[in-house]
């Protein structure tokens, strides 16, 4: 089991997936990138779990 941030809920699979997957990890590439700026807009007042969740429909 890999060691994981105080802050990630283990009761949900999308969000350990993101920690272990993409969490610290550079992004170079254009459209990753826009894509994670449009998602930390739509964070504001949302939780990341919510944003997280609905990933799929900002695509």
């Amino acid at each position: 089991m890999p060691q994981r941030c105080a802050w990630v809920p283990l009761h949900d699979p999308l969000y350990i997936a993101y920690h272990d997957v993409e969490w610290g990890v550079p992004l170079k590439d254009r459209r990753a990138l826009f894509e994670l700026l449009c998602l930390e807009g739509a964070q504001a007042g949302l939780s990341w779990r919510t944003i997280l969740h609905r990933r799929a429909g900002y695509r």
